[in-house]
């Protein structure tokens, strides 16, 4: 193991914060190494050794006290704060990259992986500010690797993810993520490599995070909820070594989203529990986002109480957020509609559920289809539940009305459901219509 010269007092106090003593953090490094698939026996003396004698651990047992302290204290602890230095791209950031890299290679459609400006990028990339001297300057970088990036390259990245938030909120995952699996090789990666400021390296790394959960959220769309996990880690990781509370407070609750699609109640309270409490110092927009997402994980679990309390609590973040400046994309009345009726069609208020989901569309901007699309067959679902079939079958042709230009596997799923839902009713002429214009779509 390298030594230091000083005691780690940083560590120290993050210790001393989780009210652990040294057998505790010993058994709870122990265990995560298990989860990773490592058998490590530390004991006390270990302990003893990081705090005061100047040793630092192995970079991959830095990363598992990372991750322990961090869920701990339930906020991301970075590797400057626990004493171990500022991230360089060796060691644990270097596993990470490269780890990244492998994973957005294996996603990526094997005709597309060619260099950036080819037919992926050509049409798309024109539209991102300042994107040809990108193009330009990651050539270099590949050329170059000790070529030193700045703000501009941290900008592009933001600019790109934007871009390709847009396509997905239009067009949906399944066309948008091989584009953004496709730059997280070619760009991001060599970016993270670069040589940088550490100012620069931890924006970097931010943008890297937000860009990497976008992409997580689009296979989760696409209904490859593993791939979509391992994406989410990733971002985890990247939101961890940036100290970006942000991100990282994100891919918790979009985590949380993932177990509840799935019907694992426990798992998405739990997260999103995680996710309210690693960012203490939200505003009011964002503490809506996350106790929206609390309330309607806590009503899949049945508990009533905490998901009333927690839609309570964002209704009141949201008329608090609403007073001040906007932000189109971001948590707005109609993605807390969305959550009102979750809760109560959960709760099992069916006729208060249609009332919020029907509020939810009717406010809902209109660049947001993929959403539009998906959420008008969950409100025709709920409106056939409710007996109400001519009325769902009216809401279910609007969706079909812009299906095919939505490639999302959520979506796929809903329409699946419908021609489900529809097929014992094949003899009332609304639904035999329905089934009919459905089945030329999906044939």
């Amino acid at each position: 193991m390298p030594r230091t010269r000083h005691q780690n007092e940083s560590l120290g106090r993050l210790l001393y914060e989780t009210g652990w003593d040294h057998g505790q953090f010993t058994r709870a490094i122990n265990a995560a190494g298990t989860r990773a698939g490592l058998s490590l026996h530390y004991e006390n003396s270990s302990v003893s050794h990081w705090l005061n004698d100047g040793t630092v651990p192995r970079r991959r047992t830095q990363e598992l006290i990372l991750d322990v302290l961090s869920t701990r204290l339930r906020r991301p602890v970075t590797v400057a704060e626990a004493g171990f230095g500022e991230p360089q791209l060796d060691g644990e950031a270097t596993d990470l990259v490269t780890g990244l890299m492998d994973l957005a290679r294996a996603d990526m459609d094997p005709s597309r992986r060619s260099v950036l400006g080819a037919g992926l990028y050509s049409a798309a990339m024109v539209s991102v500010p300042g994107w040809q001297d990108a193009v330009g300057r990651i050539d270099m970088i590949k050329t170059n690797p000790h070529t030193r990036i700045g703000q501009r390259e941290v900008q592009s990245v933001i600019a790109m993810t934007e871009m390709v938030s847009s396509i997905d909120d239009q067009q949906g995952g399944r066309f948008a993520r091989p584009m953004a699996a496709n730059f997280l090789v070619n760009a991001i990666g060599p970016y993270l490599k670069a040589d940088a400021t550490d100012e620069v390296r931890k924006a970097m790394l931010s943008a890297a995070a937000d860009h990497c959960y976008l992409t997580g959220y689009m296979a989760m769309d696409e209904r490859l909820d593993g791939l979509a996990n391992r994406y989410y880690v990733k971002a985890l990781e990247l939101a961890r070594l940036a100290g970006d509370e942000l991100t990282f407070c994100t891919t918790l609750r979009g985590m949380s989203v993932m177990h509840g699609d799935l019907g694992d109640g426990s798992t998405a309270i739990r997260l999103a529990q995680s996710a309210s409490a690693a960012s203490p110092q939200a505003g009011p927009r964002m503490r809506a986002f996350l106790a929206g997402q609390e309330a309607h994980a806590a009503a899949i679990t049945g508990d009533r109480s905490l998901a009333l309390l927690r839609i309570k609590q964002a209704e009141a973040a949201m008329e608090k957020a609403e007073s001040q400046a906007k932000a189109l994309g971001s948590y707005d009345p109609s993605s807390l509609h969305y959550h009102v009726s979750q809760v109560r069609y959960e709760l099992g208020d069916m006729s208060g559920a249609i009332e919020s989901m029907q509020q939810s569309h009717q406010i809902r901007e209109p660049v947001f289809r993929r959403t539009r699309v998906r959420y008008g067959a969950m409100l025709a679902e709920r409106k056939f539940k409710a007996g109400r079939l001519d009325e769902a079958c009216m809401d279910w042709h609007r969706v079909l009305d812009e299906y095919q230009l939505v490639q999302s596997g959520r979506v796929d799923d809903r329409i699946h459901e419908m021609q489900t839902l529809i097929m014992p009713h094949i003899r009332n002429l609304l639904a035999r219509e329905l089934h009919d214009r459905a089945r030329s779509m999906t044939a």
